[in-house]
């Protein structure tokens, strides 16, 4: 792709984003989700791989119904309050659609479907802007509406998506589908506690979008697709594949590592709201997505040669690891000590 259209793309990409962010409006809110819509699907299709053009379709498709189900509902409370403002979504249909709108543009259960499937045909740059980047507005347009939505549908579409999240991810090898699948079931604790307390589901937001953007470059470091070349990766890169282990530990949840942070304050916030049936729920149900997490972290360490694989072993070169990746990894695994001041905050 030419360096000056992927530089007009790119900062569409954070303009868009900016202009959601920053909007009071539902107008212009929706502006931002377009432009940031339109941004983002030529970095998807640059490959012109037949997966990237249909990756780019299925997206655009999707997110075109979103938008058009966003400015209908914002239009409909509009017609019945005569308020175009976004923290005054009060009529009950209107905040149903823009759920149901918002819910698609993330990828929360049942409307999922597109995620994982456009995930896989883009490259893990892309897939890292679209895991992270591109989520952003959907979540910061929940947080403004949070007192106004049904907590019954939020929780249930929690509880599905956590589900389906850890279910779909179980029998997948390529690496790209398992992160789709591991977003989805991530969305599902930031549903789930965002009418009770919408500042947990922003960190939790935060440190799933660190934690994913350090496995992302580490792949892209290591040139990993699939789980059959992810157990070759060790004798390129052995120190880089057991910080990889420890980050999906981190992901899925475990202590001592940053992951369980957000977890173990949802949780007790749950508790809190006397909801711990639903809590041991969701708890019990992330155990299907640590299993997948597991199983990366087994693939990319304790997997050594020699081993039965068709993969041809790979030499071990001394490339540079760019310290971005050292930043990241190190945030990742060591923020739990704040957990303390993050209290406080709350």
């Amino acid at each position: 792709m030419n360096p000056q259209a992927k530089l007009i793309f790119i900062l569409s990409l954070f303009l868009g984003t900016a202009i959601t962010l920053s909007s009071s409006h539902w107008v212009m809110a929706w502006t931002g989700l377009e432009i940031n819509t339109l941004a983002i699907l030529p970095l998807i299709a640059k490959s012109h791989h037949p997966r990237a053009i249909e990756a780019a379709t299925k997206y655009f498709l999707v997110q075109a119904a979103a938008s058009a189900l966003v400015l209908f509902s914002s239009t409909t409370n509009a017609l019945y309050t005569g308020q175009w403002d976004i923290t005054q979504m009060t009529h009950p249909t209107s905040c149903l659609l823009m759920t149901a709108a918002i819910a698609t543009k993330l990828g929360l259960v049942p409307f999922h479907f597109w995620f994982p499937e456009v995930l896989q045909g883009s490259s893990l740059t892309t897939g890292l802007l679209l895991s992270t980047v591109m989520k952003f507005p959907p979540i910061t347009l929940l947080y403004m509406t949070s007192h106004s939505l049904n907590p019954t549908l939020l929780a249930t579409m929690a509880i599905l998506s956590t589900a389906i999240g850890g279910w779909m991810g179980l029998n997948q090898t390529q690496i790209r589908k398992i992160l789709a699948f591991s977003s989805i079931s991530h969305l599902g604790w930031m549903a789930i506690i965002l009418v009770y307390n919408p500042k947990l589901t922003l960190l939790n937001f935060y440190l799933y979008a660190l934690m994913t953007a350090t496995v992302f470059l580490t792949l892209k470091t290591m040139k990993t697709l699939k789980l059959s070349s992810l157990m070759t990766a060790w004798a390129k890169t052995p120190a880089l594949s057991a910080t990889l282990m420890l980050i999906l530990l981190s992901l899925a949840g475990l202590p001592p590592l940053t992951g369980f942070m957000p977890k173990w304050l949802i949780i007790q916030e749950l508790t809190k709201q006397d909801m711990a049936p639903t809590a041991m729920i969701i708890a019990l149900l992330s155990l299907l997505s640590l299993f997948f997490y597991l199983r990366l972290a087994y693939c990319a360490t304790i997997t050594l040669p020699p081993h039965t694989t068709n993969h041809m072993k790979r030499w071990h070169v001394n490339e540079p690891v760019s310290p971005i990746i050292a930043i990241l990894a190190t945030l990742s695994l060591t923020l739990l000590p704040l957990s303390p001041m993050v209290l406080t905050i709350f």
